[in-house]
């Protein structure tokens, strides 16, 4: 059998003693000046240049941040829109960061039914071995909204293959409470499907811990804490610290009192570091890489300040 995901995560979380995680999320204009230009002048279709610029933005982001940080969190949709090319930019970035030592987490946020479940989890959940699927990520974030029993195909492929998904709960977008507060029987949504995750959690676990994590996001801290002691054995992926508006302190019951259980996730704050006003003074634009690796080093040192993720250091 695989080794179990969250065991494999916690392992590179205690390595790199921390749980910072770094989205990959490519935005064209906002990629480094030096990217633009050349797909630019590239001469091939503009679908297929951007692409090219995001692989090569994505790969390079990862040899900065590799050395630092556990895992990193592509994110499916920015090269879903270039097309072919961008899926396959982003099947290049995937396989980079896995040959570079790093847990992945494709941001897909599939769900569907049966079996194609099913085709969505054995496409895109390599787990342990990265070869054995096209995608080769460890690990995709899901959608549970078309009921529990579309989770159970991704639940078992995890335990085949050493992989993880975590489920959508409590997400960090300003309108999530349209749908997730709804209440019945005194429960609200988010309240529900939590119980849900956290079962399948107790089921998979190991150490503690299950295969079957959560979202939940950072800009609702009362939420993430409660949502904390209602799922004991479920990691969590926490979206929303820094460019939206999430602290350190926001996140800090997300984790146990040795610091794991969760990964933290800063994905713009990050990726385009060198254009923010906290770091363009410090750095010239074609000193990006050099932002980048100030801003990882600034989020690292944060969570360790003010959460219980300072007990890995």
């Amino acid at each position: 059998m695989s080794k179990h995901f969250t065991t494999r995560l916690h392992t590179a979380i205690a390595d790199k003693k921390t749980p910072a995680l770094v989205g990959i999320d490519p935005r064209f204009h906002f990629l480094p000046d030096e990217l633009q230009e050349k797909a630019q002048s590239s001469g091939e279709d503009a679908w297929t240049a951007k692409a090219r610029a995001f692989a090569e933005f994505g790969c390079r982001l990862i040899d900065v941040v590799a050395p630092l940080i556990p895992a990193v969190k592509p994110q499916a949709a920015f090269f879903e829109e270039l097309g072919p090319a961008g899926t396959t930019a982003l099947a290049e970035v995937i396989q980079y960061a896995r040959k570079a030592g790093l847990i992945v987490i494709c941001d897909g946020k599939r769900g569907d039914i049966g079996s194609t479940a099913e085709a969505y989890a054995r496409a895109y959940l390599a787990g342990e071995e990265a070869s054995s699927t096209p995608w080769g990520a460890d690990c995709l974030t899901v959608n549970p909204y078309l009921g529990a029993d579309t989770l159970e195909p991704f639940v078992k492929v995890c335990l085949e293959r050493g992989a993880g998904v975590y489920v959508l709960v409590r997400t960090s977008n300003p309108g999530s409470g349209e749908f997730q507060d709804r209440e019945s029987n005194h429960q609200k949504l988010f309240e529900y499907v939590a119980q849900v995750v956290e079962e399948l959690a107790l089921k998979t676990s190991e150490n503690g811990w299950g295969v079957v994590g959560a979202v939940v996001g950072a800009t609702y801290p009362e939420e993430l804490e409660q949502l904390r002691t209602a799922m004991p054995h479920t990691p969590l992926l926490v979206p929303g610290y820094g460019s939206q508006g999430g602290t350190a302190a926001d996140v800090a019951a997300a984790f146990d009192s040795e610091g794991f259980g969760a990964v933290v996730n800063s994905s713009r704050g990050i990726n385009f570091a060198f254009r923010s006003d906290k770091y363009k003074d410090q750095f010239a634009p074609h000193e990006w890489e050099q932002a980048i690796e100030r801003a990882t080093h600034d989020m690292i040192a944060d969570l360790a300040e003010h959460t219980p993720a300072g007990k890995l250091q």
